[in-house]
């Protein structure tokens, strides 16, 4: 745990020491914020829920562009080799890299919380709705990270990387747009599949078993095959 932590650590200090941090703090941030405004005074009701869908929408095109260097820089910069020939077990390498990028994420979540505060000042609404949301929204960044480590692993360009991330997202996001293509059990399939579906429970406030297996099923099954990816040397290719 202390070896995760200090990787943790690290990687977190060398995205902080750039300007890129910031950076992309503010530019979402003030995407987020814009639209909130809009959105509230479009909709005039105390609620997130729309907030929350286009939050969604709009992390398909951020965390890519976050998440494609975690590997590939490390394989362009020739850096890859020593990382992995280091005395650390490779789920130390995947957990730390990961779980950098999710504290990233979780404090640039938790900056949008002044918009319960704002809700709770002029109105009154459901808390647990949207304490509902934002669990759905956090769950939601931990997937797509997880999914763009993973493509990270595979290329040492990091615009192939995010590419690739932007396809694999984007499936993920419309695949309820193939149900007319499709009947029976694979339209349920594709429902299921859908991120936007499980996402629109959390945001009405609605938490189910399967909504949490599908996030957390989804991660889990990300690092472990990033793991694999690594262990077996695809980096090299």
């Amino acid at each position: 745990m202390n070896k995760i932590l200090a990787l943790t650590k690290k990687e977190l200090y060398s995205y902080f020491t750039s300007p890129i941090a910031y950076i992309v703090l503010v530019v979402i941030l003030s995407l987020f914020n814009g639209f909130f405004f809009l959105i509230i005074d479009q909709n005039r009701e105390v609620s997130l829920r729309d907030v929350f869908q286009l939050m969604e929408f709009m992390l398909i095109f951020f965390i890519p562009l976050l998440t494609m260097r975690l590997f590939s820089e490390e394989k362009s910069n020739g850096t890859m080799e020593f990382l992995l020939t280091a005395p650390l077990p490779l789920s130390t390498v995947v957990l730390g890299k990961y779980l950098s990028m999710l504290l990233f994420y979780s404090l640039l979540i938790a900056m949008t919380g002044v918009y319960y505060v704002i809700l709770e000042y002029f109105g009154d609404p459901d808390s647990l709705s949207i304490l509902s949301g934002y669990l759905g929204i956090w769950l939601e960044g931990a997937f797509f990270i997880a999914i763009g480590m993973l493509v990270s692993s595979w290329t040492s360009n990091q615009i192939i990387a995010a590419v690739l991330s932007y396809v694999v997202l984007f499936i993920l996001y419309f695949a309820t747009s193939f149900m007319q293509y499709v009947g029976g059990s694979a339209e349920d399939f594709l429902i299921q599949l859908s991120t936007h579906t499980h996402l629109e429970n959390f945001a009405i406030g609605i938490i189910t078993p399967s909504d949490l297996v599908y996030y957390l099923g989804g991660i889990v099954l990300c690092l472990l095959l990033t793991r694999l990816s690594i262990d077996n040397r695809l980096w090299q290719s």
